[in-house]
């Protein structure tokens, strides 16, 4: 079977790869269409992502759509063969006691596509991979393959929602417009924020995300924003300057939080405000299990589907990565298998 892989620093191919062999515990599936995330281009531009290195050839890939190969029974609904899944890509870490209902950062979890651990654990890139039953999602009707390969990534952003505490009735501010940002704002717009501003630097990513149905757009490389104004901020794009605005853009008593990962590394970050508006500032990492909800969303509102700037066949991976990383050119990018 054919899979991409990346093997280190620069390093990618299409090769064959043995057939996949599946345990008792896991079902089959043939990935149709798959994401190129930004950890992806990290481990070809970079060979690692944080401290998770390329040690062995990598399979990249955790934004998957696909076809069941095989029925199974997944919280007692029978889900045929041939049916147009999606994959919930995180296998949960060890318990902890304290922390019952955060399974996204119980440590030694795992996660599709990762050089974390030994061995890595190869992600959907390939034309058949093996899953467990859990993990697997049924597309809704109205929504095709292509979409439903944003429903991992459009998570990522509902968790974040979900950390705010939603938003409903509140003015909203996505800091960002690469793909995570998009697909929150879209996410904030169809759970009834009042309004939904996207900031980025580039003009480009502020037009898709007025075509996404954004109240308002700020090229913060030619405006501020205004201060004292949003009562949730949901930070995607990681970079300081960014975050120290978002301090002063958030209203009194607002939410902030932290969608965009950031370097391991010391920087400067203005957080004045943090106390005398009483901010709330929270990280997130993942998504626990709103990519059910990602489903839903992505079968309500039809304009998401438009994060999807362009689709590439797996023999032309090398065109794909480097569109992937010119946020000019694109948003989400997909693989075809």
């Amino acid at each position: 079977m054919k899979a991409i892989v990346i093997s280190g620093k620069g390093k990618i191919a299409l090769k064959d790869v043995p057939e996949v062999a599946p345990t008792d515990k896991q079902v089959t599936i043939s990935p149709k269409f798959i994401g190129i995330c930004g950890s992806d281009l990290h481990y070809l531009a970079d060979g690692s992502v944080g401290q998770s290195v390329i040690r062995e050839p990598l399979i990249p890939g955790h934004e998957v759509s696909g076809i069941l190969d095989e029925a199974v029974v997944v919280n007692d609904q029978t889900i045929p063969k041939g049916a147009k899944i999606t994959v919930h890509p995180a296998t949960f870490g060890e318990p902890q006691v304290n922390l019952p209902d955060q399974p996204e950062i119980w440590p030694n979890g795992r996660y599709l596509g990762s050089a974390q651990y030994l061995p890595h654990t190869q992600g959907g890139m390939v034309t058949k991979m093996a899953v467990r039953p859990d993990q697997i999602r049924l597309v809704p009707d109205n929504v095709s393959l292509e979409t439903a390969a944003l429903a991992e990534p459009l998570a990522v952003g509902l968790h974040a929602i979900t950390l705010a505490g939603g938003v409903k009735a509140k003015k909203v501010l996505v800091s960002g417009a690469g793909p995570i940002g998009l697909l929150a704002a879209g996410g904030a717009l169809t759970l009834g924020a009042s309004s939904v501003t996207v900031s980025d630097v580039l003009d480009a990513p502020l037009q898709r995300a007025k075509d996404l149905g954004a109240t308002d757009v700020i090229n913060v490389s030619q405006a501020k924003l205004p201060a004292n104004t949003y009562d949730v901020i949901l930070e995607c794009s990681g970079a300081a300057p960014a975050i120290s605005a978002a301090f002063k853009a958030a209203a009194l008593g607002g939410t902030i939080i932290q969608v965009g990962m950031m370097l391991d590394q010391n920087i400067a970050v203005n957080m004045s405000s943090i106390n005398g508006k009483e901010l709330t500032y929270k990280g997130s990492f993942r998504f626990k299990d709103e990519i059910d909800q990602a489903l839903q969303i992505l079968s309500q509102n039809a304009a998401i589907k438009n994060v999807v700037t362009q689709v590439f066949k797996a023999a032309d991976y090398a065109e794909a990565f480097a569109v992937a990383k010119d946020s000019n050119q694109s948003a989400k990018v997909l693989i075809e298998m």
